[in-house]
């Protein structure tokens, strides 16, 4: 199976890893905005083509597959263009900047009848799929989640400390995958969805804390806390409040309320999270189904994040 990887950055040499460790794929095209980064990349994964336009890689015959790691307001329209070249797409968390283009990505999908995945690595972490396994043997149900996500980014820069060509945004990439995974978990949908935000950044142009609450058919409530303006540990935390104990995982890490380590070594064929996501995606397109985290299957999560946007248009004319 031969894959175009599209956004060379941090996120893009994720992927590239994981998928070394899956038998039977080749990186055929990298495409990037640099074609001097394209180029790199693509020599160092070995690679045959690289350039700087997605058309490029879409007009490739022997690509069949894409992985899409480009900018948030890129991802609907790009998705959109893989399947119409016929390829299978994985798109990076966040599907879409809005609803209407969510959708749009979604109807494609089932009109092509190809895979289109979404990019949501929570289902796929171990720790979280340790969590998923318990609900599902009837052991553990989730009463409320608490979840903090936390980050120090007052300048434009990825994660590898590079300049952005773009603006990271709280509430549409990184409490998406918060949302999700609480509807997932919960196996309920949100029904009552609230938001505030704090002051925007004065050259960023976008609010640097948020904070949402949730609540599903079934009654479990999520809090949750975002801030670009954390000075301190890094990362997302998540708490599960249950009937028969509290977890809280942190990215692969596992523990309990009391911080008792919990192993998950043995819970997939890796600790890696972003190459499982990307071996579901792969499976997915070899057995002819529906992946885990399908544009389907977290549509959902878009639609509330939809809802919450509309909220702060409401409150103070947020765009």
């Amino acid at each position: 199976m031969k894959i175009a990887l599209v956004g060379a950055g941090a996120f893009g040499e994720k992927h590239l890893d994981g998928l070394r460790n899956i038998e039977g794929v080749e990186i055929a095209s990298v495409i990037s905005r640099s074609a001097e980064q394209a180029a790199d990349v693509a020599a160092r994964y070995g690679a045959p083509h690289s350039g700087t336009d997605l058309a490029e890689a879409l007009a490739l015959p022997e690509v069949d597959v894409v992985i899409l790691c480009t900018p948030t307001q890129m991802h609907a329209g790009q998705a959109i263009a893989c399947m119409d070249a016929g390829k299978h797409v994985q798109v990076e968390i966040p599907l879409a900047d809005s609803w209407q283009d969510a959708q749009a990505v979604e109807a494609k999908a089932r009109e092509t009848v190809l895979v289109c995945m979404v990019g949501h690595t929570r289902r796929f972490n171990p720790s979280h799929q340790w969590v998923k396994k318990r609900i599902e043997s009837g052991e553990f149900h989730i009463q409320a989640m608490d979840v903090e996500t936390f980050f120090f980014r007052r300048k434009n820069m990825n994660a590898k400390g590079q300049p952005r060509s773009w603006t990271d945004h709280l509430l549409w990439h990184h409490s998406a995958h918060s949302i999700d995974i609480f509807q997932y978990m919960t196996g309920s949908k949100v029904i009552t969805a609230n938001v505030l935000q704090g002051p925007r950044h004065p050259n960023l142009g976008i609010a640097m804390d948020m904070s949402i609450q949730l609540k599903t058919e079934a009654g479990q409530i999520l809090t949750l806390a975002l801030s670009f303006n954390n000075d301190g540990p890094l990362g997302t935390f998540f708490r599960y409040i249950g009937d028969t104990g509290t977890y809280i995982a942190r990215y692969d890490d596992l523990v309990t309320g009391h911080e008792e380590p919990i192993d998950v070594s043995q819970v997939d064929v890796s600790m890696n999270g972003i190459e499982l996501q990307d071996r579901e995606f792969i499976a997915a397109i070899r057995e002819g189904r529906a992946p885990n985290s399908s544009v389907s299957n977290v549509l959902d999560c878009y639609r509330v994040i939809g809802e919450l946007a509309a909220s702060l248009e409401a409150q103070d004319g947020w765009s």
